[in-house]
């Protein structure tokens, strides 16, 4: 059972694979088990194609995966970039072709660094704030959850101290960098 480590728009993800049947297969991604469903033809990578994601069909694009740089992926209305590293273990089944390991090349310009910023690890979109303004916070404590790839992401306060700005709101749309809250 193959594990790759796949980084999704710069955050790194463990994904473990586990046939369960001739197109079904379990996805365990950072700990968290999903079952999927791929097209009975084989996959043709550069078109459109659907899968089932624990019952739900989504629509994919993906491209043919360059080894050199990293590729995007769509999926429903959403687009993020990926990198697949070569897997930790190998084994006959094998979805998408292991990228070299390569350091990642990020063109971003640089952002203003606020003291106590907390940041969207991702392109997502925000389902709820459990902080205000003046809230006394712990180190590790969820601010809000975000949804990124149709998955849940906590964003913890990476300190003790006071929420002094909430940027982020419910059902909002956020960009990879952009501050969510500031705590100090």
């Amino acid at each position: 059972m193959p594990v790759y480590e796949i980084f999704i728009d710069g955050k790194p993800r463990k994904i473990e694979l586990t046939r369960t049947g001739e197109n079904s297969f379990t996805v365990k991604i950072d700990d968290k088990a999903l079952s999927i469903e791929l097209p009975a033809e084989k996959l043709d990578l550069g078109k459109e194609f659907s899968i089932k994601l624990d019952g739900k069909a989504y629509q994919i694009e993906l491209p043919k995966i360059n080894r050199e740089k990293l590729f995007p992926v769509k999926v429903e209305e959403a687009s993020f970039k990926a990198e697949v590293k070569i897997p930790i273990r190998r084994s006959a089944l094998t979805i998408f072709e292991p990228a070299r390991a390569t350091p990642m090349r990020r063109t971003m310009a640089p952002k203003q660094v606020v003291e106590g910023a907390v940041t969207a690890p991702m392109t997502g979109k925000i389902l709820s704030v459990m902080v205000k303004k003046g809230d006394q916070v712990k180190a590790g404590q969820v601010l809000c959850i975000l949804e990124a790839m149709k998955m849940e992401n906590e964003i913890a306060a990476p300190k003790a101290g006071v929420v002094r700005e909430v940027y982020a709101s419910d059902g909002s749309s956020v960009s990879e960098g952009e501050v969510l809250f500031v705590v100090g």
